[in-house]
């Protein structure tokens, strides 16, 4: 989490907005650590593939209903039927690709379903980032090799994408992308709403490591890459120092719903408000064509209006440097309505991989949290050695459709004998067993694994009455915006 400086500051810079500073850091962050995301977060498409799987199961689904209406008569989903022809190209684009696991998998998993091959050859699926190097990584992801002339890459910011006509888009899908995008921390004192400010400092530590100061905070001013690249790292040790403002409004849009928002919350409570998001969701409307499929946002935050009048909830976080803020789903809805970008709609992510998968789901991290042992103090090397035994019992009767080995890298400091033993554990894993740490798991498997995760402490009944527990209030949604 951000901290107060708790010593002599050694400032590097002045108080500005928290989206004016986590704009410039995660700018940093992308471009000295693009290559080592994985090091510091995962997501739920970065290395598994039931999510990607579920968008395009649901993606095939929509228009097969929307293109076959008018033989079929109205669907609920699509009431006007159209008496157009097909569209010779059904323009997808992935804002925030990642690595390129989610196109990989959607795309093999579309060219699947589709038996006729009336829909997988007239996709053209965009990769946007803003960043090139980002870009070039997705586009070398192994399994986008035989899909290479349905894809191609867009660089450019998702609040305005230049060279991109008006209604020209089908489906717009982005995955953890909306925490990573600007967004203020507000709250209501009396008749004012404040936002607040933040001044980044760098630790003592740090500080005693860089020869040349003056050049460094120089450096810094200017986002000067080059320059800074001959410095030691320094994401890590930045410490934040806050105070509270009068929001200036004419630099901020959105106010009558922000402030109507806002009455609805306590006096001095802060709650994240996500324009960035807001801005995606603006333009997905001049993109998205007037019978599109619509636009699927995946992220972690909350809908819950007493989460968001909580003080103590977790608004943002830190990793390996990058900012990362909760998503105030409550009110990107009432930003989408007040826009008219079409009705959206909001579920748990594990409810919509569970409807496409005909059957309930849970994640792997939610059946270890079922663990006797977790919750207890252990050692980080005692999670590990936890995490390898659940996936080497559920390995055995596991089947991915993709076979990979999974990157489970053994810390220097667990005990040689341990290493040793889980190392070897790690080589035995087959290619299609799970393939990350951060996967889905149907009721199914774990019903077949339930001997084997018995065997190492696990309660199978605890197990199964997780999964058909109710998202968490601060959890992992689906923000479905359907053009009008």
């Amino acid at each position: 989490m951000l901290q107060d400086a708790d010593a002599l500051p050694q400032l590097i810079g002045d108080y500005k907005p928290v989206d004016q500073w986590q704009v410039r850091i995660n700018t940093l962050f992308y471009r000295f650590r693009g290559d080592q995301l994985r090091s510091f977060y995962q997501t739920f498409a970065s290395a598994d593939y039931r999510l990607a799987h579920a968008l395009a199961a649901d993606y095939y689904a929509r228009v097969v209903r929307r293109e076959g209406c008018e033989a079929r008569g109205k669907s609920e989903d699509f009431p006007t039927p159209s008496l157009s022809p097909l569209a010779p190209s059904l323009v997808i684009h992935e804002w925030g690709p990642g690595n390129g696991n989610l196109a990989a998998c959607f795309l093999s998993h579309l060219k699947v379903l589709d038996k006729d091959r009336v829909i997988y050859p007239r996709v053209r699926y965009v990769l946007v980032d803003r960043e090139q190097a980002v870009l070039d990584a997705a586009m070398a992801h192994p399994e986008l090799a035989s899909h290479r002339n349905r894809v191609e890459t867009h660089r450019g910011t998702v609040d305005r994408l230049d060279g991109v006509a008006d209604g020209s888009v089908d489906c717009i899908i982005c995955n953890e992308l909306w925490n990573d995008l600007p967004t203020k921390l507000m709250s209501r004192k009396a008749n004012d709403i404040e936002e607040e400010f933040l001044r980044p400092n760098l630790s003592e530590a740090a500080h005693a490591k860089i020869p040349d100061w003056v050049a460094f905070v120089r450096a810094f001013d200017a986002m000067d890459m080059e320059a800074l690249k001959g410095f030691p790292p320094f994401l890590d040790d930045l410490v934040w120092e806050r105070e509270y403002r009068t929001v200036e409004w004419k630099e901020v849009p959105y106010r009558k719903t922000i402030t109507d928002f806002l009455k609805r919350i306590d006096e001095q409570v802060l709650v994240p408000v996500n324009l960035g998001a807001y801005d995606t969701i603006k333009e997905a409307k001049r993109l998205l064509a007037p019978e599109a499929i619509g636009f699927s946002s995946f992220d972690a935050g909350t809908a819950d209006m007493n989460v968001l009048n909580d003080p103590e909830k977790p608004c943002y976080g830190q990793f390996g440097g990058q900012q990362s803020f909760m998503v105030n789903f409550a009110l990107a809805e009432a930003v989408a309505k007040q826009l008219e970008a079409g009705t959206m709609t909001i579920e748990s992510q594990r409810e919509f991989v569970g409807r496409s998968l005909g059957t309930n789901v849970l994640t792997l991290m939610d059946l270890i949290a079922t663990h006797p042992s977790a919750g207890t103090r252990m050692a980080p090397w005692e999670q590990d050695r936890l995490m390898l035994k659940t996936l080497r019992a559920l390995n055995e009767t596991y089947r991915s459709p993709y076979a990979r080995h999974l990157e489970f890298p053994i810390p220097l400091e667990m005990p040689q004998e341990e290493r040793e033993t889980l190392q070897a554990l790690v080589r035995s894993l087959t290619p299609t067993g799970i393939p990350d740490t951060v996967a889905y798991l149907t009721e199914g498997e774990l019903s077949l694994a339930s001997k084997d995760l018995e065997a190492i402490g696990y309660d199978p009944q605890s197990f199964m009455i997780a999964l058909t527990a109710p998202p968490s209030p601060v959890d992992y949604f689906h923000a479905f915006v359907r053009p009008r």
